[in-house]
């Protein structure tokens, strides 16, 4: 048979069967909203304007808003009372990059969730077109999921957490699913604190305004409250009936996992676990509670924080938070208690900074010296192992060299050293062998 005659009869058969079609989402359940309209009327957490939507489970509902005039984020609000306790913001699809007014966000036929802009650029989407997709669904845990014909998930926005974790929820391992702190409350972007499921270890990292060098700032591994196999990539956590944040690793070759931290004093399935925009690790739980006369009270509670100085559950004292003491302070008992200077402690205020130097410009000339503070620790110290045995004028040395560093932390008890690049938040010890050298300026 010549080529041709066989090119003929492949033709044929492809014009004869035709391709299975694709499944698509029923005209029933697509749909489009649209960022206008009347504000809601109470207040809610960071005390946005918002918008709210037809997709509802309760007790979540989908909403745009914004903290800036004309700057929308389109999230999840968790809460169903008139009340700003109770109205937070528990997912985020488009942090950091906002939409404005007439912004929309729709399900089509091909399965692909869009948030765009009004005039139709994109801001967000989950990549599902053409997969499969026909329908969606906010369950009542806060997932938000779109399923294929099986049933089976293709997308959900439990594999993609901006700050928070619901009951039930996930952190992978990689990037992809870390929490990250937002920046402040008026500012909807990420902020500098992450939180991260690596080998071994789960732990807090705190990323500086030079974004070069993320700092381990807290380990539970650290803390003694966890125990990780390796080739772990699933971290699944639950509240128990007593609210202990409890583990359990999947994909891994042994067993692993641990209770996080703990606090018996509340029963309830409406908690989460947030990174907050200060650093901290909290849960936070939603409490109902009726008195004598039969009135009903319903409220937020933070049932257990990492850091604190006064919760008998916390792992850590405020001093750890990289910015407890602002950009440049001396911690104790979780007090800010000073402000380094070349000529001695001064009292602390929200003023107080880091010596000036000039910035990295090949400059060979050394223009900087340093000096000393006895007792006290970086926030990098407890929970990284620095470089040792390393000789003080070595790890000196290493820094005078990096016009990035500015200062160094040494253990002469350890031969320790550690190189920073950003200073923050310093912590009072009672050992003496624990020093710190500031660079400044000559």
């Amino acid at each position: 048979m010549s080529p041709a005659i066989l090119l003929c009869i492949c033709l044929l058969s492809l014009s004869t069967f035709p391709s299975a079609p694709q499944a698509t989402v029923p005209p029933s359940d697509r749909f489009t909203f649209s960022n206008d309209g009347d504000f809601g009327d109470y207040i809610v957490e960071y005390r946005a304007n918002y918008r709210v939507s037809s997709i509802a489970a309760i007790p979540f509902e989908l909403c745009f808003y914004n903290t800036t005039p004309g700057q929308y984020t389109l999230a999840l609000r968790m809460g169903t009372v008139r009340s700003e306790a109770l109205m937070r913001w528990v997912w985020e699809a488009n942090r950091g990059n906002p939409v404005g007014e007439n912004a929309t966000f729709s399900l089509g036929a091909n399965g692909n969730l869009v948030l765009a802009h009004s005039d139709g650029r994109i801001a967000w989407q989950s990549n599902t077109a053409n997969k499969g997709v026909v329908g969606f669904q906010l369950l009542n845990n806060g997932n938000m999921v779109l399923k294929n014909s099986k049933g089976g998930f293709v997308w959900q926005s439990f594999d993609s957490p901006t700050d928070t974790l619901l009951v039930g929820q996930s952190l992978r391992a990689g990037a992809a699913s870390k929490l990250i702190s937002r920046a402040s409350v008026e500012e909807n972007k990420n902020g500098a604190y992450s939180l991260v499921l690596e080998p071994k270890d789960l732990a807090m990292y705190f990323t500086g305004a030079n974004g070069r060098t993320p700092y381990r700032y807290f380990s539970f591994s650290g803390a003694g409250r966890l125990f990780l196999p390796d080739n772990t990539t699933t971290l699944n956590t639950t509240f128990n009936a007593n609210l202990d944040l409890e583990t359990k690793v999947t994909d891994s070759t042994a067993g692993g996992g641990g209770t996080f931290f703990k606090n018996p004093r509340f029963n309830t399935t409406l908690s989460y676990l947030r990174l907050e925009i200060d650093g901290n690790l909290r849960i936070h739980t939603f409490i109902i509670s009726t008195d004598s006369d039969g009135f009903e009270t319903q409220l937020w509670e933070i049932a257990v924080t990492v850091f604190s100085e006064d919760d008998p559950w916390a792992l850590e004292t405020k001093c750890q938070l990289p910015g407890r003491c602002g950009e440049f302070g001396v911690c104790e008992n979780s007090q800010c208690v000073g402000c380094p200077t070349p000529t001695g402690l001064l009292g602390w205020s929200s003023g107080c900074t880091a010596p000036k130097l000039s910035d990295c410009g090949g400059k060979k000339k050394k223009d900087f010296k340093y000096f000393e503070l006895k007792g006290v620790d970086h926030f990098v110290v407890k929970y990284t192992r620095g470089d040792a045995p390393v000789k003080q004028q070595s790890c000196a040395d290493k820094c005078s060299k990096d016009c990035r560093c500015l200062g160094y932390f040494y253990h002469t008890d350890a031969s320790r050293c550690w190189i920073v690049e950003e200073l923050k938040t310093m912590s009072r010890v009672a050992n003496s062998t624990h020093l710190a050298y500031i660079k400044t300026s000559l």
